[in-house]
């Protein structure tokens, strides 16, 4: 089985995917919108990438340029949690996509500070499907499940953090808890922060995701012994922003002593919100809400929402890109 190929440093991180490229055609976001009403799973297809235009390039590159020390302070005090909890044998393995750049820079901050060399590996987990079993066996095969430490970029509404506690109901030695930078939802003590900021990585797709697409998982092209799959977008080359984002994190990074109470937060769960907002537009599928800057991101990108909801007097210069997003593709905002 040949691994996805990708972009991200092979010193950086070990990608438990399959490789399908050539295998499925991306479709567009209304045929997929189409497929998923009608009861075809996310996982069945593979998104047609979403082109940004300039002016959105310019957002991302604003957002880059704003919110990278935000996001580094916040990669610093989880790793320190993480170190803090597993130690020096730390095994890192992201949750594919978003959380592999997220694993790229724990593992750097733990190494440059620590001098450890965190193993890393990536493995795709799917709302609905589950975990990929053959990859966790093979992290298994060579990891302690004490050691073993789930990454993913932020939190939304938790799904995937539900998903992953259900999960590790088959592997009991494993700790489910997710480490993320930020964690708006209010579900995990292993985070950077409870701020819901702009990550810079949310705001595109593959060319800021080592040009891997979002995982794939269909009985035809994976066999019962394969890993999940991803393609690889090899004609994006030329765009790849992956270690753009990743180095200007880093460069904003600090490595000194940060204070007791950042890394012994208290945290409520936020996800009362949802079932408000459900109530009032008549959504029977809390699925189809998606709070946060993050995940408002993510699918205006992928999908063609209904509306966005922002909130009365909020800083229109965290969501810009957003606004953005919705402008381009008519969708309304409120």
């Amino acid at each position: 089985m040949e691994l996805a190929k990708n972009s991200y440093k092979s010193e950086d991180v070990c990608i438990l995917l399959k490789d399908i490229s050539g295998l499925v055609e991306p479709k567009p976001a209304s045929v997929r919108e189409r497929l998923m009403q009608s009861g075809v799973h996310y996982c069945e297809m593979l998104p047609l990438e979403y082109e940004p235009s300039d002016d959105y390039i310019a957002q991302y590159e604003a957002a880059l340029k704003n919110f990278s020390p935000a996001a580094a302070e916040a990669v610093a005090v989880v790793s320190e949690k993480i170190y803090c909890k597993h130690g020096e044998n730390v095994c890192l393995v992201s949750l594919a996509r978003a959380g592999i750049s997220a694993g790229v820079l724990i593992k750097h901050y733990i190494g440059k500070k620590y001098g450890v060399e965190c193993a890393h590996y990536a493995i795709s987990i799917i709302r609905g499907r589950g975990i990929d079993k053959n990859a966790m066996n093979y992290i298994l095969q060579r990891h302690n499940p004490a050691s073993i430490c789930f990454v993913d970029g932020w939190t939304g509404k938790g799904a995937i953090a539900g998903q992953l506690q259900e999960a590790m109901k088959d592997y009991p030695t494993i700790d489910p808890t997710v480490a993320v930078i930020a964690d708006p939802a209010g579900i995990t003590p292993l985070c950077g922060t409870h701020d819901d900021f702009l990550i810079a990585s949310s705001c595109l797709n593959s060319v800021v995701s080592g040009l891997i697409s979002r995982t794939f998982l269909r009985s035809d092209i994976i066999g019962k012994d394969d890993f999940h799959g991803a393609a690889y977008y090899g004609n994006l080359a030329d765009r790849d922003r992956t270690y753009e984002f990743i180095n200007a994190v880093e460069s904003c990074m600090k490595y000194d002593d940060i204070p007791e109470e950042r890394l012994c937060d208290e945290f409520y769960d936020n996800r009362g919100q949802l079932k408000k907002i459900a109530e009032v537009f008549g959504i029977s599928d809390i699925n189809l809400i998606k709070p946060g800057i993050g995940e408002a991101t993510r699918v205006l990108l992928r999908r063609t929402p209904d509306r966005v909801l922002i909130a009365q007097g909020c800083d229109r210069f965290y969501i810009s890109h957003i606004l953005r997003l919705a402008e381009e593709k008519c969708v309304r905002v409120e």
